[in-house]
């Protein structure tokens, strides 16, 4: 079973996006993990509702502070390939304690940057386990 099989379509924002358009994005698309992309599409980070929520409390200028300010930076994101096995996302969501991976590519133009493809949650990997239970055994 491998991430590409299973991978989600991923929640962006551009890097410039205020928190407050993030926090809103986040809502709309009932997720717990933005992903951050800058003008050319490669991953640059990822927000949490954890990251906004410490950024909201006390700070009523959200709308004028970009999502770049609050989320962790690549190369500090555990990420996934195509290629790997959803053991082994799964392995990272709880070896790491975080919600989602980014399944990411390096770029064509440049290995250092990061084609994101996808998104791997727990709830992923809880519908890969469902499905794989409901197959008849042969």
């Amino acid at each position: 079973m491998l991430v590409n099989e299973y991978k989600a379509v991923p929640i962006v924002v551009q890097e410039s996006a205020s928190v407050y358009d993030a926090i809103v994005t986040l809502f709309l698309e009932d997720v717990g993990t933005l992903y951050v992309v800058n003008q050319k599409g490669h991953l640059a980070g990822v927000v949490s509702r954890k990251d906004m929520l410490r950024a909201s409390l006390g700070n009523k200028a959200l709308e004028g502070m970009p999502v770049s300010i609050i989320m962790t930076r690549m190369p500090n994101i555990v990420t996934c390939t195509p290629e790997d096995s959803l053991f082994v996302a799964a392995k990272k969501l709880i070896d790491f304690q975080i919600d989602s991976l980014p399944v990411i590519r390096p770029s064509e133009e440049d290995p250092k940057l990061m084609e994101l493809l996808g998104r791997v949650t727990k709830t992923t990997i809880a519908r890969a386990f469902v499905e794989l239970g409901s197959e008849p055994l042969v």
